[in-house]
């Protein structure tokens, strides 16, 4: 159905957007409310109790990059989860969507990233478009602190295109964890230290990691992605991820939305 937000409820300055396109990334601090902090939350522990079950099925400890009690990787957990659509499709990421992309943008991926406290939980050097293939246009990655994000539990580092010197797809290695890593170099990044509540918006082609999480509490991010097109796969046959069609012609425009 088609439908128009309440508005926006972040702002997104001139300065914020010039930075998207020379650097790659701007940060939103403080921009959920206590409401829909508490609604991704609660997503995040589904998710939790959702993969360890995959792995007691499975009498495994690892599936792909994930790894019980040290890191998670669950996507798609709006499709099990309803509720989380109320957001995904709110008026923040509307704004956001509609600042960074224009007027028509697409769900492309949905995903909780959880360190729990363990050394052994850092992510390596990675653009998140080397998760997909060469041959996309680069999309939108919102990273949103569900928890007050510091270095020792986890933070992500970027690297501003002003210091990697790279704006566009690389090649990726596959390490023997299953992560995807193009970037080998002394430069240890510039970490993002947010509030809970707080997005980090940035393209898929800036490179990022994040660190360890050396606390005793978890360090929990959702992650959405967004594309101004629909994204195909390598054959150009299929969809690649879970698209939804966000914004039409600058309206939010969402089957099956409240």
């Amino acid at each position: 159905m088609d439908s128009t937000d309440s508005g926006p409820s972040v702002q997104i300055t001139p300065d914020m957007i010039d930075q998207y396109r020379t650097e790659g990334y701007f940060v939103l601090e403080n921009v959920i409310s206590p409401e829909d902090l508490e609604l991704l939350r609660s997503g995040a522990e589904y998710s939790m109790q959702r993969l360890d079950a995959e792995m007691d099925a499975a009498g495994v400890e690892r599936l792909g990059i994930n790894a019980r009690g040290k890191r998670y990787f669950s996507h798609l957990i709006y499709q099990h989860r309803p509720e989380l659509r109320r957001f995904i499709f709110g008026p923040t990421m509307a704004a956001i969507c509609r600042s960074v992309l224009g007027q028509d943008a697409y769900l492309f991926w949905e995903q909780y990233v959880i360190k729990a406290a363990d050394p052994d939980t850092a992510f390596a050097w990675h653009q998140d478009s080397g998760y997909v293939h060469e041959d996309h246009d680069p999309y939108l990655t919102c990273w949103i602190a569900l928890d007050d994000v510091t270095e020792e539990n986890g933070s992500v580092y970027l690297l501003p295109y002003s210091r990697s010197g790279i704006r566009s797809y690389v090649k990726h290695i596959r390490s023997a964890t299953g992560d995807e890593v193009c970037y080998f170099g002394s430069d240890r990044g510039m970490p993002v230290i947010v509030p809970a509540g707080s997005i980090v918006c940035f393209s898929s082609t800036v490179i990022h990691r994040s660190g360890p999480n050396l606390t005793d509490r978890l360090r929990r991010v959702y992650l959405l992605q967004y594309s101004a097109e629909v994204i195909m796969d390598k054959a150009g046959k299929e969809p690649w991820g879970s698209f939804e069609r966000f914004l039409d012609g600058g309206r939010v425009s969402v089957s099956g939305q409240d």
